[in-house]
């Protein structure tokens, strides 16, 4: 059953690039309308601000749900002024990867199924992760405050290769050709030189010292069914890591073959999984959250919180 008090009102925090905002005004209203459920307020992103400010004003006013539609950075923007708030997400397709949505098992096509399960679905709590650039000596205990350098992530953060990949993805490729803007990206950095890397789980310190690419998720698919972390989950209470670090470009191959067949560890890949995950890394390699690019850094930390984040998700859709 839903969460909130559905009379309190639906806010949808739209990026009105991503979509023709008159024709998703209509839709809403009317799959609202049949609901029995007042009509959507919709708030608009700007390039100033993603959806956070818009997402803390629909709360002060007592939105018993906010939407977010247009991608994965607005769906991370919602999520991160949602957390510990008990006001449930609704996931709403829009832009690219959709990431929270497949993984939650919803729709991502077409809106007025997305939106019936937004709008009617029911709850599920999950967990979420935080990824601290640079911490300061304060930020390396218990959950961070909200600061600048602190980021929410609900889907999965990574440091060099998966970053630049990101960074390299022009927009407009991006909404021709969707995920193959990335593969199209990511070809320009194979050849790119390893960092050097300390990596601590849990406290433990790794025999990981050189990589490519690290990335920590909070679940594991990617677009196209493809699992890069196969024993992560939402709800598990751990954050599941995976270290990357081929050295020629056969084993790029043998890496993406393995992750493909969802087979185990190998050469140039490792998995682990765990609650609090520190990287050092030399030189400073480029940081994202859920294909928000961020900047450099060279000392990180992801921490998880668990049960954290309400998601409206479909009555038959997953519930591990």
């Amino acid at each position: 059953m839903p969460g909130s008090d559905a009379s309190a009102g639906i806010t949808v925090v739209v990026n009105p690039t991503k979509v023709d905002l008159d024709d998703v005004r209509e839709t809403l209203s009317e799959v609202a309308r049949a609901a029995g459920l007042p009509e959507p307020t919709f708030v608009e992103t700007t390039e100033d601000d993603p959806g956070f400010g818009q997402t803390r004003d629909a709360v002060a006013r007592g939105a018993s749900l906010v939407c977010a539609l247009g991608g994965d950075g607005t769906v991370r923007a919602v999520a991160q002024e949602l957390v510990g708030t008990g006001v449930p997400i609704g996931l709403l397709p829009g832009g690219t990867g959709n990431l929270l949505a497949r993984n939650v098992g919803g729709h991502v096509d077409p809106m007025e199924d997305a939106a019936r399960v937004a709008f009617t679905g029911r709850d599920r709590t999950i967990d979420v992760g935080w990824l601290v650039l640079d911490p300061t000596p304060d930020q390396l205990e218990g959950l961070p405050a909200a600061a600048e350098n602190v980021h929410c992530f609900t889907v999965m953060a990574g440091v060099g290769f998966d970053a630049q990949m990101m960074a390299d993805a022009p927009e407009g490729v991006k909404g021709k050709v969707g995920w193959a803007a990335y593969v199209a990206s990511g070809g320009k950095h194979l050849t790119d030189p390893p960092f050097a890397l300390d990596l601590v789980v849990d406290g433990e310190p790794t025999n990981s010292k050189k990589a490519r690419t690290v990335v920590v998720g909070n679940c594991g698919e990617l677009t196209g069914g493809m699992v890069l972390l196969p024993d992560a989950l939402l709800d598990d209470g751990e954050l599941d890591v995976a270290t990357v670090s081929p050295e020629s470009l056969t084993q790029w191959v043998g890496v993406a073959a393995r992750v493909l067949a969802n087979r185990d560890d190998g050469p140039a890949l490792e998995r682990t999984s765990g609650r609090d995950v520190r990287l050092a890394v030399d030189p400073p390699q480029l940081c994202e959250v859920d294909g928000d690019v961020l900047t450099e850094a060279s000392s990180l930390r992801f921490v998880l919180q668990p049960d954290a984040l309400v998601v409206r998700v479909d009555h038959d859709g997953e519930t591990a």
